[in-house]
């Protein structure tokens, strides 16, 4: 089963607590503090993977958490940071936000971004010794990671899209011209969902071609499946409109899907098209095409039950595909690594140390239940004694 949608939820890993410790050696009575930082914890990464072709790895997993980092230990040793989850996509992903924000756009093979950034690891006491202060009781505990929940949406990447309306012989051309072995059948809706083929040249130079169920009027609008279909062909710099010409209305087929094209947007109605006439086997007469339009750099009449006019229909596919534009073409080089925080939360007023005791909370400590999560996730447990400002408080759960 073809799938181009998915929900999942990231969660980035707690970065590790920061070593209260002190250094104890013979013949050292009184050593000075020694505890290492925490690691940070672990991101969670998508990663664009050229070998998948739809979302469908990703269902029935739909959570994934980076690891937490590691805590510090005495001897300045530091935690080890968490280990990054890398969540694998194919190629013309895109990622979004519950809201519909569009976050990344992953194009290019092996681009990465981060989704879920790791928190940060805490400081262990030796980083707080001052010439007043050689003997601090207290280290940060890591800072909690990330969760959020990200609407994967897969827009085919494809130098060509065939386009028309149902039973117009889509999926049969795409047979013929590639390696692909679509369903193929003498009724409408045949094909329900984008298949993908390579259309090879004698010189070894090679196309993709995208065949998507057939478009109906009213598409552009969502009518069947119509917004899914479409968004298919955003990538494609070709479309390969598909006509029936045995029944000698191919003007006004052609006219049903290019009003649709034009209804949708996202530049569908500017692509260069190339307008194929199929079965031309049904036909005795040459079927009458008489749009002329400068979108339209070819007209092809071909037949896939005999084969007629195919291997001219592929050497003009290699001949008038637009060359795929090269990577920062513009001038600016695209990024192989991005990072991206939807919303990144306020930053915090407050910190929770670890002492001796308990826990102390610094700064502007919040209201409502977020101390309580905080204090929770630095691992506060029944009985022990919090600090607040001039208040110690025992903890209850």
């Amino acid at each position: 089963m073809f799938h181009d949608r998915v929900r999942i939820v990231v969660r980035s890993g707690r970065g590790g607590d920061g070593a209260l410790g002190f250094r104890r050696e013979k013949y050292v009575p009184k050593g000075g503090p020694d505890g290492g930082d925490g690691g940070r914890g672990g991101d969670v990464v998508l990663v664009a993977d050229p070998a998948l072709r739809d979302l469908s790895s990703l269902r029935g997993r739909p959570a994934f958490a980076g690891a937490r980092g590691g805590h510090g230990r005495g001897g300045r040793r530091h935690g080890a940071d968490g280990g990054v989850v890398e969540v694998r996509v194919p190629l013309g992903t895109q990622v979004r936000t519950e809201e519909g924000e569009l976050v990344a756009d992953l194009l290019a093979p092996e681009t990465r971004v981060v989704v879920a950034a790791g928190g940060g690891g805490g400081r262990g006491n030796a980083r707080f010794a001052t010439p007043t202060r050689q003997a601090p009781r207290f280290a940060e505990t890591g800072l909690p990671g990330e969760t959020r929940v990200l609407e994967l949406r897969l827009k085919l990447v494809a130098d060509a899209a065939l386009a028309g309306l149902p039973n117009a012989g889509k999926s049969s051309l795409l047979r013929r011209l590639s390696n692909a072995t679509p369903k193929v059948a003498d009724y409408p809706f045949t094909t329900v969902q984008p298949v993908l083929g390579t259309v090879e040249a004698p010189d070894g130079a090679q196309l993709t071609v995208v065949d998507v169920p057939g478009l109906i009027e009213g598409a552009s609008a969502g009518v069947g499946l119509g917004h899914e279909f479409l968004a298919h062909l955003e990538r494609a710099r070709l479309l390969v409109h598909v006509i029936d010409g045995s029944e000698g209305d191919a003007d006004a087929r052609f006219g049903a899907i290019d009003r649709e094209l034009a209804l949708y947007g996202a530049g569908l109605a500017e692509r260069p098209q190339v307008v194929v006439l199929n079965k031309a086997d049904l036909s005795p007469e040459p079927a009458p095409f008489g749009i002329a339009d400068d979108r339209i750099v070819a007209v092809h009449r071909i037949s896939c039950v005999t084969g007629a006019g195919i291997d001219a229909l592929r050497q003009a596919l290699h001949a008038l595909c637009p060359a795929a534009p090269e990577p920062g073409g513009d001038g600016e080089e695209l990024p192989e690594f991005l990072e991206y925080a939807p919303a990144p939360p306020a930053r915090r007023t407050f910190r929770i140390l670890r002492t001796d005791r308990g826990f102390r909370v610094v700064g502007t400590p919040p209201e409502g239940h977020e101390l309580e999560d905080a204090l929770r996730g630095a691992g506060v447990r029944k009985g022990a004694l919090v600090e607040i400002g001039d208040e110690e408080l025992e903890w209850q759960p």
